[in-house]
Parts: C-alpha cells; structure tokens; sequence
C-alpha cells in the first residue's frame, strides 16, 4: 500500500499528474480545490471526497484501484480540516485520520486543533490507525502553555503506541530533521518538517519505505514536499 500526503498549495487539477506518477492507493491532499473542478486525461482515482468552506481551497482524499473510503460515522463537522474515515482495501480496513491543520482562530491555531481532534477521536485511536498530513507545526515551536503543543501530541500518540514513521525510519529526534517537507516562501535556506505520518504499531511493523520529495523536483509545484510512505 502506498499513502502519499502532500499539501498542493492550491491548483491540484494542474499538479496531480506529478503526483500520480508515483502511483499512490490513498493520497491526501491539503489545499485542493473541490473534486468537482477535476478532471483527468488518465488512471482518475476509484474515489474522492472533499472537505472545506472555500471551494479553492479544501482538503481532498482519494483512493486509487481496490482501495474506498467512507466518512467515519463519529466525525465531528466542527473539525472540518481533520477528517476520519473508513479505508478498505487489499484484505485490510483501518482508520485514516487524514489532517490540514490551518490558521482558524476559531478552532485553535495549527497544532491546536489536531490536540483537540486526538482528544475527540481519543475512542478511535486504536490499532490499526494512521494520522497523515500538514500539521503546520514541529517541536521547535513549542509554546509550554499553549492547550497542546507539538510535543505533548507527539506523547499522546506515543502513549496509544502510535509513532510517526519518519522518525522511526530516519532514526531522527522531534525538532531535529534533516529532511524538510516545508519551505517557507518556497525559500531553500527555509526549510520546516510539518508534515508527517503518524501510524499504530501494525504499520510501523509493514512499513518499507518513506521519502521526502527533493526541493528541486517540487518547489516549481508548491512549498510543501509530499511524503511517500509504502507499508
């Protein structure tokens, strides 16, 4: 199974070929347009769901070959960027909490609202599950008395025996990566690690590989890189 998460920077209906190439079963993609603005030239994905306000600008979940998804029956609409959804395919059914965590003020800033999502979904945060996409945040960042900083959702996770893959493969500290997956201003001498995929230890057991996307492949596409993971 390859799960592939990538924040677009908008525009995906003239991006996705780039990011097909890499044949993905489940890809997330933040800031995508609505699916009804997409069409394909070729291989269109078996199922696409799309979540947001803005038309523009939205979360999108797609399924390529065997693979579906369905809306988990305990999603919380006020949580409007972090999804979960049923995922079915080759022999296996889990959890995909797939995630844009963004600027709403209202919901709590970034790494806030995926704090409060864990806490909401806590019942759901059991084998087998998988947390991907564009956190917007990384330990560097920690605020000590910020409601769930980077760290203590980094814990919580831990403590579900939920880690994130990256870290586990590269053998990397929090706040120590060498890979960025973000570039701010799509600045080379900027560069982040936001975004990530967090697995239970079933997967982290069957992953065998996870890559970056190079700077010089994607930066023309948007300032995030994707994260290619194949469990």
């Amino acid at each position: 199974m390859t799960l592939i998460t990538w924040n677009c920077q908008g525009a995906f209906r003239n991006k996705y070929p780039s990011i097909f190439a890499h044949h993905p079963d489940i890809l997330v993609i933040q800031e995508s347009e609505h699916t009804n603005k997409l069409t394909y030239t070729s291989n269109p994905p078996t199922q696409s769901l799309w979540y947001g306000d803005n038309p523009h600008k939205g979360i999108s979940i797609h399924t390529f070959g065997t693979y579906t998804i369905k809306p988990h029956k305990s999603h919380k609409p006020d949580l409007k960027y972090i999804i979960p959804l049923t995922v079915t395919g080759e022999g296996q059914t889990f959890i995909l909490l797939a995630i844009w965590a963004n600027n709403a003020q209202d919901k709590g800033r970034y790494i806030e609202q995926v704090w409060k999502a864990i806490h909401y979904y806590e019942k759901i945060l059991k084998q087998p599950i998988i947390l991907t996409g564009d956190f917007n945040s990384n330990t560097i960042w920690d605020k000590p008395r910020r409601e769930g900083n980077h760290t203590t959702v980094v814990q919580k996770l831990a403590n579900k025996q939920i880690h994130s893959n990256y870290h586990q493969q590269y053998q990397q500290e929090q706040g120590k990566e060498a890979h960025p997956t973000f570039y701010l201003q799509r600045n080379k001498e900027k560069p982040y690690h936001i975004d990530y995929c967090f697995a239970s230890q079933s997967f982290c057991e069957r992953l065998s590989s996870i890559q970056v996307g190079e700077y010089d492949e994607w930066i023309g596409l948007s300032d995030h890189m994707p994260l290619i993971l194949v469990f």
